[in-house]
C-alpha cells in the first residue's frame, strides 16, 4: 500500500484526493472558505473537516501528505520534507503570495497537528521553474534594488506543466528528456511554459501569476506606464490598481465575463466587445507559442490544458491559426473530440495535442518520492 494525501489550498477553496499507489480512493473540493454564505469560517477549519469525512480508516497507513504552496521563491527549487525552519521559511515567503502561501501553511499546520507520525512534504509550483536561465529569470531593473527585493520570475503552474509536458511524451510515445514542448495551461488563470528535454527554460507568468497570457479576471502583459499613469491622472491608489490589474481586467474587463464558455456564447450570439476579447486572448496565446518556438529552435508539441484547454475547440483553433509555415496546425474534427488526444493532422511536423492536466497526482507522485527518499 502506498497511500498519498493530498491537500490543494487555493485562496477560497480546498482540494483534496486519496490515491493508493494511482487509484483515487476519495476526492472533493470545499469551497467558498473564509466566506459569507456558510462555507468553513478559515481554511484550518476547511482541513479539520476533510480529515475528520475521511476518518481513521481512510487516513490509514498513509505513505505521505502532499501539499500544494504556491510560492517557494528562491530557497526552495524542489519538493522537501516539511520540518519547524521549512515551515516558518513559507511563512517568510508570504509577501510574494499573500493570498495563497497563508491557505498553505493552515492546511500544513492542520495535517502536521493531525497526523504527527506521517511525512508532509511541500510541493512548490514555483520549483519546476527553477531551471530557467538566467537570462529568462532577470528582469531589466537595476540588480542591487532587483537583489535586496526579490524581483525575478519565478513561474506558477508548476506541477500542472510539470504534469502535462511529461503526459505529452507518453501520448507521443517518446522520451521525455528529448521532447521540446510549448505547454499552454488556459483556465481562469493561464499560463505558457517551454519545456526543453523536461526543463522549463521559458515562462509566461513572473514574480507573479499577474503577467503573460490574458486570464479570466487578470490582465497578463501591459505596458508599466498604465500603472503611473492610473495613479498620477485617475488618482487611483496602489490597492486600487492591484484590484483592477488582477481582478477587474482579463475576460472579465473586456467582456463582463470571465467564463470562456459565456464569451464564446456571447461573440456567437454578434456581441463586438465579446469577439474582441476572444481576439485578444488568443492572440496573445500565438505571440507566446511564436516566441517560444523561437526560443526552443524545435518544437516536437504544442499542448493545451486545463478548463479552457480542454474544453474550447474554438480557443485552440484560434490560437494556432496562421502557424502553417512552423508546422503547426489543427485538424477540426480532431480538434472537436475529448479525452488526451493529438489534434493535428497526420504526418504534422509538430503534434498538436490536448491533455487534461492532473495537479493532485503530480503533487501525490513528487510527495511519494521525497518520503520514500527520507524514510
Amino acid at each position: 500500500m502506498s497511500r498519498v494525501l493530498v491537500l490543494n489550498c487555493g485562496s477560497s477553496s480546498v482540494k483534496y484526493r486519496l490515491y493508493d499507489g494511482d487509484e483515487v480512493l476519495a476526492k472533493g473540493t470545499v469551497e467558498r472558505v473564509g466566506e459569507p454564505g456558510g462555507g468553513p469560517a478559515d481554511h484550518e477549519t476547511a482541513v479539520r473537516g476533510i480529515l475528520d469525512r475521511l476518518g481513521p480508516d481512510g487516513l490509514a497507513g498513509l505513505t505521505a501528505v502532499g501539499h500544494r504552496v504556491v510560492h517557494g521563491g528562491r530557497r526552495f527549487t524542489e519538493p522537501v520534507l516539511v520540518d519547524d525552519a521549512v515551515f516558518a521559511a513559507i511563512g517568510e515567503l508570504v509577501p510574494l503570495a499573500p493570498l495563497h502561501n497563508p491557505a498553505n501553511l493552515a492546511g500544513i499546520r492542520v495535517a502536521r497537528e493531525a497526523l504527527p507520525g506521517v511525512p508532509q512534504v511541500a510541493v512548490f509550483d514555483t520549483a519546476f521553474h527553477h531551471t530557467l536561465p538566467e537570462a529568462a529569470a532577470t528582469y531589466a531593473i537595476d540588480r542591487d534594488t532587483a537583489r535586496r527585493h526579490d524581483i525575478r520570475r519565478y513561474g506558477f503552474h508548476g506541477t500542472s506543466h510539470a504534469y502535462v509536458s511529461r503526459r505529452t511524451a507518453e501520448l507521443l510515445d517518446r522520451p521525455y528528456d528529448e521532447l521540446n514542448t510549448i505547454t499552454l495551461h488556459l483556465g481562469n488563470g493561464a499560463s505558457a511554459c517551454a519545456v526543453q528535454g523536461g526543463r522549463s527554460v521559458a515562462t509566461s507568468m513572473g514574480m507573479s501569476p499577474l503577467e503573460g497570457l490574458v486570464m479570466g479576471t487578470r490582465s497578463g502583459d501591459l505596458d508599466p506606464t498604465i500603472v503611473f499613469h492610473l495613479r498620477r491622472e485617475a488618482g487611483m491608489g496602489v490597492d486600487e490598481i492591484d484590484d483592477l490589474l488582477n481582478h477587474r481586467s482579463g475576460l472579465l474587463g473586456l467582456a463582463g465575463v470571465n467564463d470562456m464558455r459565456e464569451v464564446l456564447a456571447r461573440r456567437d450570439a454578434g456581441d463586438p466587445a465579446a469577439a474582441l476579447a476572444f481576439d485578444v486572448y488568443t492572440r496573445r496565446i500565438t505571440g507566446y507559442v511564436g516566441a517560444y518556438y523561437a526560443l526552443l529552435g524545435r518544437v516536437d508539441a504544442v499542448t493545451f490544458t486545463a478548463g479552457v484547454g480542454e474544453r474550447a475547440a474554438p480557443v485552440r483553433a484560434a490560437a494556432l491559426a496562421g502557424l502553417g509555415r512552423l508546422g503547426i496546425a489543427v485538424d477540426p474534427a480532431r480538434n472537436d473530440g475529448t479525452g488526451d488526444r493529438v489534434i493535428s493532422p497526420t504526418g504534422a511536423e509538430v503534434a498538436v495535442c490536448v491533455v487534461g492536466t492532473d495537479e493532485e497526482r503530480e503533487i501525490a507522485r513528487e510527495a511519494r518520492a521525497v518520503a520514500e527518499a527520507t524514510g
